[in-house]
């Protein structure tokens, strides 16, 4: 051995030991409830200390580890990746397969129960065992999935073991902005293995409501709820019941169990949810049995519509110009993960505090915990699948059909939150489109179609900046610097004349890509001006095709003033509906952000607010 490779793994060994002992003195991280959409009583969080190990040779299964888990030597602290500094590992290599084992005690009211398992999130493959039998195994690595484990339990302690196989560079994983290289470098950054979002427990009855769909109508002042239940027969009744944000009783609904059948729940003296005023009603499911409730569930729901009329959006029949900025949901400390719930609340109001109404949640599926405070604090996002990777191998069948899967589970998941009001299922697929373009284009057209039959309420932007194939938003992506050329470009946009309209990138591929039609135009990518105050002093090494020599020399009020150039060309263009500001923070080496990596402000403030929040000229229509 190399003595620089044996002091190097010397260090890692004496780090992991330092780490491991800290581990168990620290409190359950992310103890909040992880769905507070549809929240029962009977939970049990299950973060904190767990048994680890890793597998680099994907040889657990066959030395079953699912029978010993002694072999787990290692701790980590869930929900943090391994690859995180909050998980007590930092291991920052490809990790092909990792294990994790804890014990737990059923409580005495849950015996006569159905016990079901939670997982926010476990990147890619997930299998588990309790008490060494398997009950369960799914594949998708960015959305929340549970296993029945009622069969496998037994009195006193129980054992759960959990093996994850993360195969990130794979051409049938869709992995997001997670590098396919050893090192983070361009617009990719460090990977995630494993458990990364909350693991708890769920006691239910014999039984109970499996999904409501929340719809609101605001126009005809109701909420059109579908229930689906496991196990229900004719005895069963459902029941919902409204309730105001004081607290007080407004409206109540009941029909017999039928699952997919319809119940309407009218509201009177309706309050919409808005940006200004985001009010929430709130909401509890009943499924009775001869009239005894046997299962409760809360909720809650926003009444507000959200639409498309010509080239604009209309926001509760209102005019809105989409303020955005991207979001990538990266954080120094927990990659993926939110060290903490007031994290990621903080999030949406450095975004507020800085004039954008909203986010392009972007190559990440955001927890859901996220969703509720957006909910919460009126803000717009655009719910967007991870699907570089993967999604990206339209040529793969396997490919295809893992994204299909995971991207219905994660609409069906967040459908009912009303700050989500569009779906983005792809980002930036020329690339994909030039290789395999009827793969391509048949693969784009079906996930528009399912997207339409799992939520015909909200509109679809079906490739992010490119390639467009059947869309009901035209988005571009465009980081050009100079704001002449940037006012040139856009002259020409009006869906009176969409022959003319500049379409970016897909231009250079009329053979692939759809021309506007005269939906809703939207910059949804653009600024991306790099800039550190070090930047300011002297350059460095160019990155990202030469971006890091945008903002050399510039002073951060020569920053502001290129903000707010190319911003209010947007803002001021009367057929422009909205923009996407890259990004929100810096991440790893993609020094593009409103606020550092560690969320501390680059530029004023307040002047950002101005420049973000000016009028729009697309509002101005009645």
């Amino acid at each position: 051995m190399k003595t620089k490779n044996f002091f190097g793994v010397l260090l890692f060994v004496l780090l992991s030991a330092s780490l491991m002992a800290q581990i168990d003195e620290i409190d359950v991280p992310r103890p909040e409830h992880p769905r507070p959409q549809f929240e029962r009583s009977d939970w049990i969080n299950l973060n904190g200390p767990w048994n680890f190990a890793f597998d680099f040779g994907e040889s657990g299964i066959d030395r079953k580890w699912f029978e010993d888990p002694s072999v787990l030597s290692k701790k980590i602290m869930v929900p943090f990746c391994p690859e995180s500094s909050l998980s007590g590992i930092g291991y920052t290599d490809f990790i092909p397969s990792v294990w994790y084992s804890r014990t737990f005690t059923l409580p005495a009211g849950w015996k006569d129960r159905r016990v079901f398992l939670h997982f926010g999130a476990v990147d890619y493959e997930c299998r588990a065992w309790v008490n060494a039998k398997e009950v369960g195994r799914h594949w998708g690595g960015t959305v929340s999935f549970s296993f029945e484990i009622t069969d496998a339990l037994k009195e006193g302690d129980n054992e759960i073991i959990v093996q994850a196989v993360d195969h990130v560079r794979s051409s049938v994983q869709a992995a997001g902005k997670q590098s396919r290289r050893y090192q983070s470098y361009g617009v990719v950054y460090t990977r995630v293995t494993g458990i990364w979002q909350t693991v708890w427990l769920e006691a239910r009855p014999e039984s109970f409501i499996e999904r409501v769909h929340i719809v609101p109508d605001l126009d005809e002042s109701r909420f059109v709820l579908t229930p689906v239940f496991d196990r229900a027969g004719r005895t069963h009744t459902f029941r919902a019941v409204l309730a105001t944000a004081e607290g007080k009783e407004a409206s109540t609904a009941s029909a017999s169990a039928v699952s997919g059948s319809s119940v309407v729940i009218d509201v009177d003296d309706p309050h919409p949810w808005s940006l200004d005023d985001p009010y929430l009603y709130d909401l509890t499911f009943e499924l009775l049995e001869r009239g005894q409730v046997v299962d409760r569930v809360k909720s809650y729901a926003g009444l507000r519509k959200f639409h498309i009329e010509g080239n604009s959006f209309y926001l509760n029949n209102k005019p809105v110009f989409l303020r955005f900025v991207l979001d990538q949901g990266f954080y120094p400390d927990g990659i993926w993960t939110a060290p903490s719930d007031e994290a990621l609340k903080k999030d949406i109001e450095l975004s507020m505090q800085v004039g954008f109404n909203g986010a392009r949640l972007h190559q990440k599926v955001f927890e859901e915990r996220f969703h509720y405070w957006a909910d919460r604090l009126g803000y717009l996002t655009w719910g967007e699948f991870a699907d570089w990777g993967g999604a990206h191998s339209f040529g793969d069948v396997e490919g295809i059909h893992n994204f299909q899967i995971e991207w219905r589970e994660i609409v069906m998941r967040d459908r009912n939150h009303p700050s989500i009001v569009a779906w983005t299922p792809y980002n930036e697929t020329s690339g994909a489109a030039r290789q395999n373009t009827e793969a391509y284009r048949r693969a784009a057209r079906e996930t528009y179609h399912l997207l339409k039959a799992l939520d015909p309420t909200r509109p679809v932007n079906d490739a992010s900046g490119y390639v467009h194939v059947i869309t009901d938003i035209y988005t571009i992506h465009d980081y050009d610097q100079d704001p002449e050329a940037f006012r040139e470009r856009y002259s020409s946009v009006d869906p009176n004349d969409p022959s003319k309209v500049w379409k970016g990138y897909p231009g250079q591929m009329p053979d692939i890509a759809v021309d506007y039609s005269g939906q809703p135009y939207v910059v949804d990518e653009y600024g991306g001006t790099f800039w550190t105050r070090d930047y300011a002093q002297e350059p460095g090494k160019p990155d990202l095709v030469n971006r890091r020599y945008w903002g050399y020399g510039k002073t951060a009020e020569e920053v502001e003033d290129l903000i707010e150039a190319l911003t209010a060309i947007l803002l001021e263009h009367p057929h422009v509906a909205g923009f996407t500001y890259t990004q929100l923070t810096d991440i790893e080496q993609e020094v593009n952000g409103i606020y550092t990596y560690d969320r501390e402000p680059k530029f004023d403030a307040d002047r950002l607010r101005k420049i973000f929040g000016a009028p729009a000229a697309i509002e101005k229509r009645k």
